[in-house]
């Protein structure tokens, strides 16, 4: 709630204004700092090094869009994989069984401690590794091979190496918005006798995605310029696209302001985007699932009652 002082009255009854101070040195700091922002944009905007003409022509190139689509495509999938890997580790982690917490433990420290530049380079060898990729049924002749350099691309050795980085750090997240949820609510789910994982696909999780979502949107956001790494990889993305045309016309300064104007696009478009989903699906839905009793939960959930989210202060309806 937003508090207002009260207004100085004058002697007639009249409000009076406050007299604001004038601070000449934050202006002139203010000043200094724009004079050097518009410096130093001024160094590229009116360089004559920089064929700005060129600039235009490749921004809405072919090979670039492509670039932009597959960069899109890739940090979506990557995300994806991450986010699943990311809840299944996380409950692991929180497991009373000390193997499945020990194995969490140790996948996401192994993924956080490597770059991920040094994932992307080892899947995308894997086949020196592994030449084939085979699945059989055991005691069985029946099985499947594949010819590892076919089945691993640049692109999906960058979708294994993004999505498996990203899992580690997705699973702290996810960790710590579970624990947020009191633990009364967990108790008093199973006390209704409801099972472990329907006290977390109905009770816990849906209260922990306020304190997720908005982390996950950051990390996809990242995961867009990230992208770029796959450029050591020769898959489809944009860098990789930009630096292929650039290598044959030796407009490297060029390309390279066409990537950083897309990725400038892309991470606004999905600023906006996460800032829609905070508003519409996390403050809605937690204040939904908050404001409705643990009995009234249970109730619904072994109904298959579907509660909206409340809206203006009346009742959720089902």
């Amino acid at each position: 709630m937003t508090r207002r002082t009260a207004p100085f009255i004058g002697p007639q009854g009249e409000e009076l204004s406050i007299a604001r101070r004038w601070h000449i040195r934050r202006w002139i700091v203010g000043a200094i700092a724009l004079a050097a922002v518009l410096w130093f944009v001024s160094i590229f905007v009116f360089s004559d090094r920089i064929r700005w003409e060129r600039v235009g022509e490749y921004l809405f190139y072919e090979h670039i869009l492509n670039g932009v689509v597959a960069t899109i495509w890739i940090s979506l999938a990557a995300t994806v994989l991450g986010l699943v890997l990311g809840v299944l580790f996380a409950i692991m982690k929180l497991a009373k069984n000390p193997v499945l917490k020990w194995i969490a433990e140790a996948y996401i420290w192994f993924f956080r401690g490597t770059p991920v530049l040094v994932q992307l380079i080892f899947w995308f060898n894997l086949a020196l590794l592994l030449p084939y990729i085979t699945l059989k049924i055991p005691f069985t002749s029946i099985g499947m091979r594949w010819d590892t350099n076919s089945l691993i691309s640049g692109d999906t050795a960058a979708i294994l190496g993004l999505g498996l980085n990203l899992s580690a750090y997705f699973a702290e997240t996810v960790r710590a918005g579970i624990m947020a949820v009191d633990r009364g609510q967990t108790e008093a789910a199973k006390a209704g006798g409801m099972t472990s994982s329907q006290t977390m696909r109905i009770i816990v999780l849906p209260q922990a995605l306020k304190i997720i979502i908005p982390p996950t949107a950051n990390e996809f956001i990242s995961m867009l310029k990230t992208t770029s790494l796959i450029v050591v990889v020769a898959g489809n993305d944009l860098m990789t696209n930009a630096s292929n045309i650039y290598k044959q016309n030796n407009l490297v300064i060029e390309l390279l302001i066409v990537c950083s104007i897309w990725y400038m696009f892309m991470t606004a478009i999905a600023t906006y985007l996460q800032s829609l989903l905070e508003k519409r699906f996390g403050a809605d839905r937690v204040r939904a699932i908050r404001g409705t009793s643990i009995g009234q939960r249970m109730l619904d959930a072994a109904t298959g009652a579907i509660r909206l989210p409340v809206r203006n202060g009346g009742k959720g309806a089902r």
